[in-house]
C-alpha cells in the first residue's frame, strides 16, 4: 500500500475512534439526563437522516439510489440492527466502557459462523480459530467463577451477535443497492422504531447542558461509520483492523477520565487475544487471495 494511502487510512481511522468515543460518553450523559435508551437512538437517527437529506440537497442525482429492491432485507435488517444498538447503548450505561468495546470485538467470531451457514462461504482453519479465540477472548475477560458477573454483558453479546447478522445482510444488500441507500432506509426504518418507545415529553426537559452530547450522539453516530468505511475504502482490511483495536485503550482512558473507570488488565488481555484471531485470519484470507492471484508471497 502507498504511503499516501496509509496516511487517508489512519486519518479516517482516528476520525472513527475520536467518534465512537464520543458516541459512548455521549449515551451515557443523555442517559444520566434521564433519557431513555429509546430516546437517545431517537436522536441518532433524527440527526443522521437531517444530514442524508442534506446531502440530497446538495447532490440531487443521488435520490435515484434511494429506491429500494430489497425492502424486506432492509426491514429485517434494520429491525435486527436496532435491537443490537438498543443492547450496545444500554451496557454503555451498567459496564465500563472498555468491557463493552472489548466484548463487541467478539462480532467477527459470530460473523464467520453466520457466513457459513447463510453465505455457504467455506470454513478454514484460521477462520475456526477466530472463533475459538473469540471464545477464550470473551472468558478472559468475564473471569467466570474468579470475577463477580454482571448479567449486563449479555447485552454486549447479544449487541455483537446481532451487528454480525447485520453484516451478513448489508453484504446480502450490496448486491443490488447502493452504500447511500443502505444508510438512508437504516434511519428511516430506525427513526419510527426509535420515536415508538420514546416519550417526547421527554426532549422538552433537556436542559442547555445537554447540547453537547446530544450532538455528539447524534453527529460521531453518524461520522463514526463514514470514517470507518472510508478507512476500508482507503486501503485494506489488515491495516484497518489493527488500529481499529485501539478503541479499547482509548475508551479505557475515556472510562478512567470522565467516571474514574480503573482500567482492568483482563478486559485489554482478553482484547488481545480477541485481536490475535481477527488478526491471524486476516494474514491468512490475504495470502490465499494472494495464492489465487498467482502473485508470490512478501
Amino acid at each position: 500500500m502507498q504511503s499516501n494511502n496509509l496516511v487517508r487510512v489512519v486519518l479516517w481511522m482516528v476520525g472513527a475512534l475520536l467518534s465512537f468515543s464520543v458516541m459512548a460518553v455521549s449515551i451515557r450523559e443523555l442517559a444520566n439526563a434521564h433519557l431513555s435508551i429509546f430516546e437517545i437512538l431517537t436522536i441518532r437517527s433524527a440527526t443522521a437522516l437531517v444530514i442524508l437529506l442534506l446531502v440530497l440537497l446538495i447532490y440531487p442525482e443521488l435520490r435515484l439510489a434511494l429506491t429500494p429492491r430489497r425492502f424486506k432485507l432492509h426491514l429485517f435488517r434494520n429491525t435486527v440492527h436496532f435491537g443490537s444498538q438498543y443492547c450496545w447503548a444500554t451496557a454503555l450505561t451498567l459496564l465500563p466502557l472498555a468491557t463493552v468495546f472489548a466484548l463487541e470485538f467478539t462480532m467477527p467470531a459470530w460473523t464467520i459462523v453466520l457466513a457459513v451457514w447463510i453465505l455457504h462461504e467455506r470454513l478454514t482453519v484460521s477462520r475456526v480459530g477466530v472463533v475459538v479465540l473469540g471464545l477464550i477472548g470473551v472468558l478472559v475477560i468475564l473471569r467466570p467463577g474468579i470475577a463477580s458477573f454482571n448479567p449486563a454483558v449479555f447485552l454486549v453479546l447479544i449487541a455483537a451477535f446481532g451487528y454480525a447478522i447485520t453484516m451478513i445482510t448489508t453484504k446480502q444488500l450490496t448486491a443490488t443497492e447502493s452504500t447511500f441507500g443502505i444508510i438512508f432506509w437504516m434511519m428511516a426504518i430506525q427513526l419510527p422504531i426509535a420515536l415508538a418507545g420514546s416519550d417526547i415529553a421527554s426532549f422538552a426537559r433537556l436542559a442547555p447542558i445537554d447540547i453537547l452530547p446530544v450532538l455528539g450522539v447524534g453527529i460521531a453516530g453518524t461520522t463514526s461509520h463514514y470514517c470507518l468505511t472510508n478507512a476500508f475504502r482507503s486501503g485494506d482490511a489488515t491495516v484497518v483492523v489493527p488500529i481499529d483495536f485501539l478503541r479499547v485503550p482509548l475508551i479505557a482512558v475515556v472510562g478512567w477520565m470522565f467516571y474514574n473507570e480503573t482500567p482492568d488488565i483482563f478486559v485489554l488481555l482478553g482484547t488481545l487475544i480477541l485481536a490475535g484471531g481477527v488478526l491471524w485470519n486476516l494474514r491468512a484470507e490475504s495470502a490465499g487471495l494472494r495464492r489465487a492471484a498467482g502473485s508470490p508471497p512478501p
